[in-house]
């Protein structure tokens, strides 16, 4: 039995007066100090793990503003606070202790656009692809691009002057920011803009928190301007911080405050607004991608692509792309960037052009194209091969694996992993290649393997060797190299902080600026903030103050991971391996992973948030001596006993009077999970959340009650075949307002599905399937075994969707097969997602045998629910290990795409029709909505595949009281739209939880596709 844990540590009582205050002077936001809430935000993506003392969530710049004013009142000037974006940093900028302020959850609302001055104003939690999905249709987009842009907030972007691919033209954030409103500490407002040398005398002049901080910023970058251009480099990239170059324009007639605030990292202020600057969207995009016999060779061949007046040249190296290759995202490139036969690509320039007019696009890419063939001719550049990419979705998908390759390089095998702390050095571009030359033999020099890839026409490298962090030595080893590669980066005249800010590696600063600059740095810091309050440790400390800087070897995740068990870290890699890249905050509804973070905003209710609390969770049970894989091991040989029952059911009542147990805050987010398995597929790392899901679950269970529904739920399979014998009557007791009353506020059950009338078996009378038994079967001739096709049934279509079925054995008969339904035999599915895993383990063994059996006899088996037939492919290979055996029951279409292979496309023609997946399906087999439409092709008929999220139901998740207002919320996002655009009967789902959840909320349901094939062929 889990102990109970009890050792989080608590929040400090000023703090919480500080939180009741802002309650009772009329914040609006949310509070948050439970330890779990605090650990979600400890982390980001780089190796650094600090706990916060509590989260806010404003929701207004009124609120900020609030909590400001608050924060400067005498009892609360101990207090610190951090602003916080989209926790996308590489460098810890926006981990600290203190009070966390999360712009990301309230502050998402885009104000106001001038599309004829060509500017738009947002608040600072609005995400970058969000902003370019409203800005299209306008014809504008935000230029400054990064690989985090479908979760990096505004906000987060200017705090750290981000930037990325295309830089070289389109610059960096700050180049487009026209002004921000800031909230200074003590609640004054600080709206900033370009404006004449004149009016920022006058303002200076002003005796006020904003007067003193025009005064010092006008003087500091006055004085100084001569050291200031001599000491800031001359990079695109020229660094992040203070950027005292550009408060002034280049011939001193315009003064700007913003430039300061742009890269300051919330040590300034609360920046919670600003006005942007938008771009026209090119009207012509071509992207040449040129394969390379080595990365050396791509970095070498890159400057003649910058002379070649491309908007951008990214390289990727090989390490990358075989990672790609081993990733879903693969599947949408491979046709756009394919292997050279009998060369191997271990080198990749991804090279685009982009304007107004066609005709010198077109020109740019193809004299560039003749130049790379007459090299190739010439055995020149290391050139193998390239391709021209010229419609949009093509680049797209490019860009989006490329953008992919921050993750892909933390699921590298074995435990030291690919990390940031080198991750962004710049120097100028024509030095790349012999920079890179000595960087490599820097890392080969310690036996380091590492991942490379980069904005090579800006000089800026993306480099992460890998480290294992839970080992002291590499630790002290991590920092040893950082100070080698300060020094390499030195001596080519670089920077080590090209583009993903300093964070915790401000420590670097003093060195870079010297004395006398680094001083000015610190003026404007007191400035600003002259106690040090706003994420201190970060850029400088205020002249004055004599404060520690955050180190680049503090306290790292490893510090804390190290304390697990080798064995028990091995066992649950899903939880340990997250390396916090963040793509399960992915902002888009249309996207599957995490439904649970997007209808919550609640970063604990994403695979990221949940592996964090699980590894909190593992390091705390170590820290009791309890090692949860003996426990598990164990768990078979127990029976269940008087004894546990009874410890159970006291436990249990404890925890319901209120005593503390951290295993309850970790359980509430595995409760909030819908097991849809997106996660397992498209997070780079493949963070399989339901699989460690389930087995918390088993061992929280071993301590605590379960309740009745998830019981009802682990035995579907026992009770549903029993109710069938008797649909109508079950039906009328669960139509019964009573029992529905009773079954949502004693089970917590709602809106439960009615059985099938007629049954399935009702429905075979007739067909010679109903009538086969396994001697049979056994019996036919090989000729009769090649035409028979064996359905596979479930819990749920059989049952609860019978016609689908029903319609398969149609269908099957109509093309000429002979369709046999198997006996039922149970999956399994509900009984892991509930965490009853040796129950199914006992399940999963006793239907493999089953089916390994019946495969003998070399017929297809066929199952149409995507979610129970992927169970028999991904959980039975969890728990059954080799014992699984080597039966393969395929899904409709893929069964289909056999049975049809013969049968020619005809022209397809007439209203089309829509297909919506089912998300564990398109996430697992990626193929699946192409091979639909196929299919449909064959049969003469379009169907086009409806790009949707999660339909909120998954399996018994929507059917869940406490889950209910989420799953409709979820629903809400993206299929309901959706579907109520479309006609509904030419509307199509897989998944048979789909057809559920639209035949609840909208009143009438949709069929399976394969049933939509049977009304074509008639």
């Amino acid at each position: 039995m889990i102990p109970q844990i009890s050792q989080a540590p608590g929040v400090v009582q000023l703090v919480l007066n500080f939180l009741q205050a802002l309650e009772q002077q009329g914040f609006t936001g949310d509070t948050a100090t439970r330890y779990a809430d605090r650990l979600t935000m400890a982390t980001d993506n780089s190796i650094y793990q600090l706990l916060p003392d509590a989260v806010v969530f404003p929701r207004s710049t009124a609120d900020v503003a609030l909590l400001a004013r608050i924060a400067a009142e005498e009892r609360f000037a101990s207090l610190v606070f951090t602003p916080r974006g989209g926790g996308t940093g590489t460098n810890g900028q926006s981990l600290n202790q203190g009070i966390v302020i999360d712009m990301s959850r309230h502050m998402n609302r885009i104000i106001e656009i001038n599309p004829e001055e060509g500017w738009v104003r947002v608040e600072a939690g609005v995400i970058k692809d969000q902003l370019n999905q409203f800005l299209k249709p306008h014809g504008y987009f935000f230029a400054p691009e990064l690989s985090t842009s479908n979760r990096a907030t505004l906000g987060g972007m200017i705090n750290t002057d981000a930037s990325g691919q295309g830089s070289l033209v389109y610059g960096k954030t700050s180049d487009h920011v026209l002004g921000v409103r800031a909230v200074l500490l003590g609640g004054d407002i600080l709206d900033t803009q370009p404006v004449p040398v004149q009016l920022a005398e006058t303002l200076a002049k002003e005796q006020s928190a904003s007067g003193r901080i025009y005064r010092t910023v006008y003087q500091r970058c006055k004085e100084n301007r001569q050291l200031i251009l001599d000491k800031f480099p001359k990079l695109n990239r020229f660094l992040t911080g203070y950027d005292l170059r550009h408060v002034f324009n280049d011939d001193m007639t315009a003064f700007d405050l913003t430039r300061v605030l742009t890269g300051s990292e919330g040590t300034l202020a609360f920046i919670t607004e600003a006005r942007l600057d938008i771009t026209r969207l090119p009207k012509v995009r071509r992207l040449v991608n040129v394969k390379y016999d080595s990365f050396d060779s791509a970095l070498r061949n890159a400057p003649f692509m910058v002379e070649a007046r491309a908007l951008s040249v990214e390289t990727v190296d090989s390490k990358v792309l075989n990672l790609a290759r081993e990733d879903i995202v693969w599947h949408s490139v491979s046709e756009l960037i394919t292997d050279v036969p009998e060369k191997e690509m271990l080198g990749l320039n991804i090279v685009e052009f982009a304007g107004d007019d066609q005709a010198i696009i077109d020109g740019q890419v193809a004299a560039l194209c003749q130049r790379l063939d007459a090299q190739m001719a010439a055995g020149e550049s290391g050139i193998i091969g390239w391709q021209l990419c010229e419609d949009l979705a093509g680049i797209e998908r490019i860009y989006a694996m490329r953008k992919k390759a921050v993750g892909l390089l933390g699921n590298a095998k074995g435990a030291a992993k690919p990390i940031p702390f080198v991750e962004d050095t710049c120097v100028p571009p024509e030095h790349l290649a012999d920079y890179i030359a000595e960087f490599r033999a820097l890392l080969d020099g310690h036996g380091l393997s590492y991942g490379m890839f980069g904005h090579v026409d800006a000089g800026v490298l993306h480099v992460r060797p890998a480290l294992d962090m839970c080992d002291p030595q590499q630790e002290v080893l991590m920092k040893q190299i950082s100070d080698e590669v300060v020094a390499l980066t030195a001596k080519y005249g670089g920077l080590l902080w090209g583009e993903h800010g300093k964070g915790f590696r401000a420590q670097y600063s003093p060195a870079f600026f010297g004395e006398a600059l680094y001083g000015e740095l610190r003026k404007v810091k007191a400035a600003f903030d002259p106690n040090n309050r706003l994420n201190p440790g970060k850029i400088c400390p205020p002249e004055g103050v004599d404060a520690p800087m955050m180190k680049v070897d503090g306290v790292t995740r490893g510090a804390f991971d190290r304390q697990i068990p080798i064995a028990v870290r091995s066992s649950w890699r899903g939880a340990m391996e997250c390396n916090g890249n963040g793509l399960c905050f992915n902002f888009d509804a249309k996207s599957p992973m995490c439904p649970s973070m997007k209808i919550t905003s609640n970063r604990m209710h994403s695979p990221k948030g949940r592996a964090t609390l699980v590894r909190e969770w593992l390091r705390l049970l170590a820290d009791r001596g309890v090692d949860p894989v003996k426990l598990e091991h164990a768990l078979p040989e127990k029976g269940l006993s008087l004894r546990h029952l009874i410890e159970r059911t006291r436990n249990t009542w404890h925890a319901r009077r209120g005593e503390y147990d951290f295993s309850h805050e970790v359980k509430e987010a595995m409760s909030g999970c819908l097991a849809c398995k997106a996660c397992s597929t498209q997070c780079p790392i493949k963070i399989d959340v339901p699989e460690f899901r389930s087995r918390f679950l088993q061992l929280y269970h071993t301590r605590y009650l379960r309740p009745v529904r998830d019981h009802l739920v682990a035995t579907v399979e026992s009770y549903a075949p029993l109710m069938a014998r008797a649909p109508k009557t079950f039906n009328f007791f669960l139509r019964q307002p009573l029992l529905r009353r009773m079954s949502e506020k004693h089970i917590g059950m709602i809106d439960l599905p009615l059985l099938s009338t007629p049954t399935l078996q009702q429905q075979m009378v007739g067909h010679r399937s109903a009538n086969l038994t396994l001697e049979q079967l056994e019996a036919l001739s090989a000729g009769q075994k090649a035409k028979t096709v064996l359905v596979v049934q479930d819990p749920f279509t059989s049952y609860y969707d019978a016609q689908v079925v029903a319609d398969f054995v149609r269908l099957a008969e109509k093309i000429g097969w002979t369709p046999v339904v198997l006996p039922f035999s149970p999956n399994g599915k509900a009984q892991h997602i509930k965490g009853f895993l040796t129950r199914f383990a006992r399940t999963a063994a006793k239907t493999a045998d089953f089916l390994n059996r019946i495969s003998q006899l070399g017929m297809p088996m066929v199952g149409v629910d995507p979610a129970l037939v992927l169970c028999y492919r991904d959980e039975y290979k969890q728990t059954l290990g080799d014992k699984r055996g080597e039966f393969q029951v395929q899904l409709v279409h893929e069964w289909l795409s056999q049975a049809l292979a013969d049968v020619e496309t005809r022209d397809v023609s007439g209203e089309p029709w829509y297909l919506f997946g089912h998300c564990t399906e398109v996430t697992a087999l990626p193929a699946s909505p192409g091979q639909w439409a196929s299919l449909f092709a064959r049969v003469g008929a379009k169907l086009e595949n409806v790009s949707v999220g999660c339909c909120g139901m998954a399996g018994t998740y929507g059917h869940e009281v406490k889950n209910h207002a989420n799953s409709l919320g979820i629903y809400a996002l993206s299929w309901q739209q959706t579907m109520q655009k479309l006609p509904r009967n030419r509307c199509l789902a897989t998944g048979y939880s789909c057809r559920s959840q639209v035949k609840r909320i909208e009143g009438s349901g949709v069929r399976h596709p394969l049933q939509a094939l049977l009304e074509i062929m008639g």
